[in-house]
């Protein structure tokens, strides 16, 4: 950490930060140029400057929870020195666009290597994901109509959704909160098995996740199955307007 440093060295230890992707905090006087998406000039003034190691980068100002500037991860970074001040030139190629920052002063330069391997839910269970959508499943596809929120597979077990799409086939939906791996690929597969052993008619098999782990993709598409992403942000919006409501009293309006 540097506190009042001279702006060459404080080049050095910028430019130093950002090779290693660390996440690097400068706060101090400055001055704030977008051009890309739109076109903004930011004058003089102390400031907050984040740039977190995927390459984001947020200037924030006293007040407020949003950053008044802000750039999406993947930037590439140029630092000098010119004329006693020091300049951060952040820019992105797709779409073209750069965040210009020059400082004529610095309070504190910080630099962190954080270790965050922490799981992001939403506060989201796999029960309220399935709640989520069962009220709205055209977050799994357009046009699916609802059977049962449950269908019993004998030793195969219970599916988390039984459905049929608009073209009359039978969809079975496993449902996960988490990155879905080889398991749960292999389990729906066993709802699929089974089912096809029962009904005379096409069925398909949709996992539906977060996202689906590197293990996944190959048994997946071998066994003919179907992924959909779902996010936990969008299943906690659709739950909101729900709250109190009780699925029964669902599936008797549709």
């Amino acid at each position: 950490m540097l506190s009042s440093p001279e702006l060459q060295k404080c080049r050095d230890f910028v430019s130093s930060a950002l090779k290693q992707k660390r996440v690097l905090l400068v706060a101090g006087n400055c001055t704030v140029t977008y051009e890309g998406r739109a076109s903004s000039k930011l004058d003089w003034g102390e400031r907050v400057i984040l740039v977190k190691s995927d390459g984001a980068v947020l200037v924030h100002r006293k007040f407020g929870h949003k950053p008044v500037n802000w750039q999406p991860p993947n930037a590439q970074f140029h630092v000098s020195f010119e004329e006693g001040q020091l300049t951060i030139l952040a820019v992105r190629q797709k779409p073209p666009e750069s965040i210009k920052i020059v400082f004529r002063e610095v309070a504190v330069a910080m630099s962190l290597n954080l270790l965050d391997e922490g799981e992001f839910a939403m506060h989201v269970t796999e029960e309220q994901m399935k709640r989520a959508l069962l009220f709205e499943p055209s977050m799994i596809e357009p046009g699916l109509k609802l059977i049962a929120e449950e269908h019993h597979l004998a030793d195969a077990g219970f599916t988390d959704i039984y459905a049929e799409d608009g073209e009359g086939r039978l969809v079975v939906v496993e449902i996960k909160r988490v990155p879905a791996g080889k398991d749960a690929v292999l389990q729906l597969n066993r709802y699929i098995e089974t089912l096809k052993k029962r009904v005379n008619r096409p069925v398909r098999g949709i996992l539906a996740a977060p996202k689906l782990k590197a293990g996944a993709v190959e048994p997946l598409a071998k066994l003919g199955l179907e992924f959909k992403a779902v996010s936990l942000e969008k299943c906690f919006q659709v739950l909101k307007p729900h709250t109190g409501t009780r699925l029964t009293e669902f599936f008797n309006s549709s």
